[in-house]
């Protein structure tokens, strides 16, 4: 599915007046939410997509800022803002059960969702978690050049001079050496971001980056709580949370020990070794 068809495949929900773009292969009480990062999007899962939706009720949406969802310049752009939406996403749809398939930002968020569980705030109940590359300790996090000048006091005015080009040399950096993105697929990537003006707010989203510092004792802490089946498929290669992340997790979270890592590939492992992560996934939750 390229994506064109993919944009006309897919549906709306007005969220407090706010369009949010979102895919769901069936209505059903329980799915698979797919959760992307920054700076991307729900299509991110497009080469993994047909394959999930045999075995599940899929969904993915586009955040706040992301993708062919709405852009205010209004909006929070926090994770606890980007939550509230999922969930009031998921009461509309009347979900009440989510596997999630998370990836660098969606790994926050799917950290803020297990804190609000603790808390007995979920109107629904998370039955698995499966986490791709993204950063889950500020101690370990390493950001590319661009979202440091992103989140700095001039990171409105760089958003506002990025180039295409230079967008896209930065997002290959992240890619291993051995898979790194066709041009059609930066051109698609792109395209996602500069969608309804989208460089307007790029650097308001990078504030999780702050964020994951300041909840730290929060989100690590729902971590270290997981009772759900969990496993994480790393992509080595990756320069912002490869296989120094999974050195770090295995300090913070030992009880964890399901990880699968990926010694030629980068931050997109659903993007670079579609086949392989699909693989992985079946296989855990066929060993749940």
């Amino acid at each position: 599915m390229n994506l064109n068809e993919w944009k006309a495949s897919g549906e709306y929900f007005d969220c407090d007046g706010r369009p949010i773009f979102y895919h769901l292969t069936e209505h059903a009480p329980e799915v698979l939410l797919c959760l992307h990062g920054f700076p991307a999007s729900s299509f991110d899962y497009h080469k993994i997509w047909d394959a999930l939706a045999r075995e599940f009720a899929v969904l993915s949406f586009d955040l706040v800022g992301y993708g062919f969802s709405a852009k205010p310049p209004d909006f929070g752009y926090t994770t606890f803002d980007q939550t509230d939406v999922l969930e009031k996403l998921l009461a509309h749809l009347g979900v009440r059960r989510v596997h999630i398939l998370a990836q660098d930002y969606g790994n926050t968020i799917t950290q803020e969702l297990l804190a609000r569980a603790a808390e007995n705030r979920l109107q629904f109940s998370i039955e698995t978690i499966c986490m791709l590359n993204g950063a889950l300790f500020p101690e370990t996090h390493r950001p590319i050049l661009a979202q440091k000048i992103l989140i700095s006091p001039l990171g409105f005015l760089f958003a506002k001079l990025l180039t295409d080009n230079r967008f896209k040399r930065s997002l290959a950096t992240v890619f291993g050496p051995q898979t790194q993105p066709s041009a059609a697929e930066l051109d698609d990537f792109v395209r996602l971001f500069r969608f309804n003006d989208g460089k307007r707010v790029a650097h308001r989203l990078i504030r999780y980056m702050t964020e994951r510092a300041v909840y730290r004792a929060r989100w690590v802490g729902a971590l270290q709580s997981i009772r759900q089946p969990f496993r994480m498929i790393n992509g080595s290669a990756d320069c912002v949370s490869g296989r120094h992340l999974v050195a770090r997790f295995r300090e913070v979270v030992p009880q964890l020990t399901d990880i699968v890592e990926l010694p030629e590939i980068g931050h997109f492992p659903h993007l670079e070794a579609p086949a392989v992560v699909l693989e992985k996934f079946f296989e855990f939750q066929r060993s749940r």
